[in-house]
C-alpha cells in the first residue's frame, strides 16, 4: 500500500482535506478533484491506483463517472477500466448502494464514515485487485507476460512484440518446457488446420527469439527439430 495513489473526488473541501491528510499519514499518495471533469482529466495523466468517488458532484454524478471509467477500453481511453472505485455518499438507501455497485463500484461507503473502516475497505479492495492482477501475469524466470495489459518484460525491461509474436509467446509460456507441435501452434495462433504454411511459424519464432535475445544472452525459444517449439529458461 505504501506506493499506492488514491484519487479523492469530492466537492466538499473539508472532506478532501480530511481524507488527504489521513491517507498521506498512512503512506498513500493523494490526488484530488472537485468535479467529474477534473477527475476524468486526472485519470488520463496520473494513473491512480484507486478512486474515492463522491456520488453528488456539481457537474455530473459519481454514478456516471463510474460508468465512464468502466466503459473504457484501456487503449483509446487513457485509464484502466478496471481501476478500483469506492463510492462515498450521504445517500444511504439500499437502492443507492445497489445502483452504485451496478455501475461498477467495488464498494460503497455512506457518509458520515469512520476513517479506520474506510482505510480497511481501501486495503481490502487493493488486495483483491492485486491478487487478481497477479493471476494475469505469467512468470518464467526474468520473463513476465501480462495477459491483461499484453505487456511483455524481460528483467523488468519492456519487449516490443507484434500481435502474432505475443500470441506465440503467450502460448508457449502457458506451459514452459512443454513442446508444442507446429500443428498446435499454427492452429492456436493463426487458425491454420494444416501444416502447409510452417514458414509463417518459423519466421515468427525466429523474430521472437531475436527480440528476447536483446535482453537475455541466450535464446529462450527452443526448436525441437521436426516437432515444434518450447519455451525454456537459459541456464
Amino acid at each position: 500500500m505504501a506506493e499506492s495513489t488514491v484519487l479523492v473526488v469530492d466537492d466538499e473541501p473539508r472532506i478532501v482535506e480530511f481524507l488527504s491528510e489521513n491517507l498521506r499519514d498512512d503512506d498513500f499518495a493523494v490526488l484530488s478533484a472537485a468535479t467529474g471533469a477534473e477527475a476524468i482529466e486526472l485519470l488520463g495523466r496520473a494513473r491512480p491506483d484507486l478512486i474515492l468517488l463522491d456520488v453528488l458532484l456539481p457537474d455530473v454524478s459519481g454514478y456516471e463517472i463510474c460508468r465512464t471509467v468502466r466503459a473504457g477500453d484501456g487503449i483509446n481511453d487513457p485509464w484502466d477500466p478496471d481501476l478500483p472505485i469506492i463510492m462515498l455518499s450521504a445517500k444511504a438507501e439500499h437502492v443507492d448502494r445497489v445502483r452504485g455497485l451496478q455501475r461498477g463500484a467495488d464498494d460503497y461507503v455512506t457518509k458520515p464514515f469512520h476513517y479506520p473502516e474506510l482505510l480497511a475497505r481501501i486495503g481490502a479492495v487493493l488486495g483483491r485487485v492485486s491478487r487478481s492482477r497477479e493471476r494475469e501475469i505469467i512468470r518464467h524466470g526474468d520473463l513476465a507476460v501480462n495477459t491483461l495489459s499484453r505487456e511483455v518484460t524481460m528483467g523488468g525491461i519492456k519487449v516490443d512484440l507484434s500481435a502474432k509474436e505475443y500470441q506465440l509467446l503467450t502460448t508457449l509460456a502457458s506451459e514452459p518446457g512443454r513442446v508444442f507441435t507446429k500443428a498446435e501452434l499454427l492452429e492456436s495462433v493463426w487458425g491454420f488446420r494444416s501444416q502447409g504454411r510452417t514458414r509463417t511459424l518459423d519466421s515468427h519464432a525466429s523474430r521472437l527469439r531475436q527480440k528476447l535475445r536483446v535482453h537475455s544472452p541466450a535464446g529462450w525459444l527452443a526448436n525441437e527439430w521436426g516437432v515444434g517449439y518450447r519455451l525454456c529458461r537459459p541456464e
